[in-house]
C-alpha cells in the first residue's frame, strides 16, 4: 500500500482510527464473499463509538481491521496515525468471552499484556512484583474486584470475569480500546452494572473506544456516536451523535428522548437507510 503521504490520512491528524474507502472480500472468483462493502469511518482521539447492525453485516470485520488482525482488500486503515500494516499501535481488546488462562491468578492474567507489549515487556521481570502488581490491583479496585487478584478465573462469576477482562484490556494504557460484544453473554442486571463501570473507566482514562454490539440501549448509553450498518455486504449508512450528558445512568435510558433515539436507530437498521427514518419513527 501507499504511504501516509500519498493517502488522505493528512486530513485526520487528530484521528485514532481511520478507515478510508475500505472493503473486505473473502475468497476469489465465483466463491468470493463481500464481507464489508466500501465504507469510511473516522474516530477522533478519545471518542467512544458504537457499531450496530444486523448479524453478519461486518461489525466484527471492522474491529478486526482496526486491530490489525485482518488485511483490507481495498482502501486504507490507519490506527494511531500510522497505516496498520506499517506499525502496530497500542491496542486493548475485550471479547464476549473473557478468555483467561485457568492456571494463572486473576492478577497474572491481567498483567499478561505487560509481558508482551512494548515498552512494558522490557521491565516485566523486575517490576512484576512491585509496580505492575500495583497497577493491576488498582484497576481491580476500580472495577469492584479489590482483593480478588489472587483468585483463579474458575472462582469468579461471568460478570466478575468481564470486569477482569476490562482490566486486562486497559492495563498497558492503550490508545485504542476495541470491544466485541463484551457484555453479550451476561444477564441484564450484570450488563447494566458493567455499562456504568465501563463508562467510569472511559471518563477516567479517555481511550478511543470502538464497541461492537447488538444492543441499541447499550450503544446509546455508552457511546458518543452510534454508527448504523446495513446488511451484508455491510456499510455504514448512518453516523448519529449521542449528546446525552455524562455520566449517564440506567434510569436515563427510560426517558422519552432516549427511547426516541433507540426507535430511530432501530428504524435505520430495519429499513436500511436514513431516508426511511421519518416515516418509520412517526
Amino acid at each position: 500500500m501507499n504511504t501516509a503521504q500519498n493517502t488522505p490520512m493528512g486530513r485526520f491528524d487528530d484521528a485514532a482510527i481511520v478507515l478510508e474507502d475500505t472493503a473486505v472480500t473473502y475468497g476469489r472468483g465465483e466463491t468470493a464473499t463481500r464481507a464489508l462493502d466500501t465504507t469510511s469511518l473516522v474516530l477522533r482521539d478519545g471518542e467512544f463509538v458504537a457499531l450496530v447492525g444486523p448479524s453478519g453485516c461486518g461489525k466484527s470485520t471492522i474491529l478486526k481491521l482496526a486491530a490489525g488482525l485482518l488485511p483490507a482488500s481495498e482502501g486504507y486503515v490507519f490506527v494511531g496515525g500510522r497505516e496498520i500494516s506499517a506499525r502496530a499501535a497500542r491496542v486493548g481488546i475485550a471479547f464476549q468471552n473473557a478468555t483467561m488462562l485457568p492456571w494463572l491468578s486473576v492478577r497474572d492474567n491481567i498483567m499478561l499484556p505487560l509481558k508482551i507489549v512494548s515498552p512494558f515487556k522490557a521491565g516485566y521481570r523486575s517490576k512484576k512484583a512491585t509496580e505492575y502488581r500495583e497497577r493491576a490491583d488498582a484497576l481491580l479496585a476500580q472495577v469492584g474486584l479489590d482483593g480478588f487478584g489472587d483468585k483463579y478465573p474458575w472462582q469468579l462469576s461471568g460478570g466478575m470475569l468481564q470486569r477482569a477482562s476490562l482490566c486486562r484490556a486497559l492495563i498497558h494504557e492503550p490508545r485504542v480500546l476495541l470491544l466485541d460484544e463484551p457484555f453479550g453473554a451476561l444477564d441484564q442486571f450484570t450488563r447494566e452494572e458493567l455499562w456504568g463501570i465501563l463508562q467510569d473507566l472511559w471518563l477516567d482514562k479517555k481511550p478511543t473506544v470502538l464497541l461492537v454490539t447488538h444492543d441499541l440501549r447499550e450503544a446509546a448509553y455508552l457511546a458518543s456516536r452510534v454508527c448504523i450498518m446495513s446488511p451484508r455486504p455491510g456499510r455504514i449508512v448512518e453516523d448519529r451523535a449521542v449528546d446525552f450528558q455524562r455520566p449517564r445512568t440506567v434510569a436515563r435510558t427510560y426517558d422519552n428522548d432516549f427511547i426516541k433515539l433507540m426507535q430511530d436507530l432501530r428504524a435505520l437498521i430495519t429499513h436500511d437507510g436514513p431516508n426511511t427514518v421519518g416515516s418509520a419513527a412517526s
